[in-house]
Formats: C-alpha cells, structure tokens, sequence
C-alpha cells in the first residue's frame, strides 16, 4: 500500500504573469502539467510513493508559458522535470525511475529478473500505443487502434494479478494516463469501447480507478475529449 494518502491542495498553474518560486533553494520541486500525460505518471508515481511532502507540485500553464521556466528552470521547456539537489532533470520515463532509485516509499519496480526485463519492454511499448492510436483516427479505429489494445490486454496475462507485473507499479502508472484519455475519446467519437472483449485491461482499468493516489491526478473528461478532438481531428 502507498506510504502515504495526504490530502493536498494544489495551486493554480503558473503562467506569464507569474513568477518563479525560490529556485534552488532547497525544495523539490515536481513541475507538471495538469492536463499532461507524461506529467501525470510521474505525479501518480510520487502520490503512491507518499512523497507528498517531500516533493512539491508547481503546475506550468502550457498554453502560456512563463518565460523563467525555460531560462532558469528547464531549457527543454517541457514538463515534466523535477527540481532536486541543486538540479533539473526531464522525461517521464527517466523521472519514474529517479523517483524509484532516490526516494523513500513503496517499491514501483520488482526484483525478480524476468519483470523486470518485461517492464522495460512494456515502457518501449508506449510510444508505439500513442502512434498506432493516433494513426488510427485516419482509417478503421477498432481495427487499427484495437491492435495496441490487444497486445495490454496479452501484457496484463503474462503474470497473475489485475496489473502488468502482478503487483502495482511503475509500469502501470506509466500507461493509465494515456489508457485514460484514448478510453474517453475513442469512446466519444467513434463509438468504440477499448475494455469490449479485453476483460483484463477492463479488470486492470476498474483498479486503477479505485487508488485515490491516481484518480486525483485525472484530467476533466470533457477537456480531455476536446482537446483530442481539436489535436487528432482538427475540431
């Protein structure tokens, strides 16, 4: 079970009016997008850990970008990144495993060899679920996108238990951000429901939803359809 289920209350997002906190002063800091994928694992990741107050939220408005946050904070200009011993570091995918090899709290990746050579697998998995969904859109959704679908649903068999590697990890908060937003616009627009005929992604997605450490991470439904809508489809 998470260390950890502090009830936070999480400020606006900063944008070009705003100004910086006191950088390097000590402070971890995890700056996030509230709307961003690649932020939320990671934001999911430190909730479960119950780094809470350990590792401080500081949100950045995407769509206006304060300008100390590329000249001072991450020249990358993305988010996620963490602020954290006198430095910065990116990636979501690096940033999991930052967490998991420098903070306290419950173990996000197993010992045993053979899952742990699985979730590396899963984790270069990603990028291709994100290109064959969004390809899709283009041409036969439940059989395009239903592929990607099919290979989790093969995935979470591989060993018992609702979750990739049996146990709660890494691997699944890496995933159910995107899992979450293709669900809710897939279902929309084309009608298609990714769960139909994959009873463990279904099994997979109902847990999830029942960990309070993810779902006060989730984006608002209809921002996530139209955004979608307006980035796949142009609407």
């Amino acid at each position: 079970m998470p260390a950890s289920s502090v009830k936070e209350v999480l400020a606006p997002a900063l944008d070009s009016t705003s100004q910086p906190p006191s950088l390097f002063d000590g402070t971890t800091r995890l700056y996030i997008s509230y709307v961003c994928p690649y932020s939320q694992s990671v934001w999911i990741s430190r909730n479960y850990k119950g780094l809470q107050d350990k590792i401080k939220i500081v949100a950045i408005d995407l769509y206006n970008r304060p300008a100390w946050y590329k000249e001072k904070v991450y020249p990358e200009n993305k988010v996620p990144s963490l602020e954290h011993n006198n430095k910065v570091i990116g990636e979501s995918l690096n940033l999991l495993r930052y967490l998991e090899d420098n903070f306290e709290g419950p173990k996000l990746l197993p010992e045993d060899p053979a899952k742990k050579e699985f979730a590396e697998e899963l984790l270069t998995y990603i990028d291709n679920l994100n290109k064959t969904v969004i390809s899709s859109v283009k041409g036969d959704v439940a059989k395009e996108a239903g592929v990607a679908f099919d290979y989790l649903e093969m995935a979470l068999q591989r060993f018992e238990g609702p979750y990739f590697l049996g146990g709660i990890g890494l691997v699944d908060f890496a995933f159910i951000p995107f899992i979450e937003r293709f669900q809710l616009f897939l279902q929309d627009v084309f009608k298609f429901d990714i769960t139909s005929g994959r009873p463990n992604l279904a099994k997979w997605i109902e847990e999830l939803n029942k960990l309070v450490e993810y779902t006060v991470t989730k984006a608002d439904p209809e921002y996530v359809i139209k955004s979608h809508k307006k980035r796949l489809l142009g609407h």
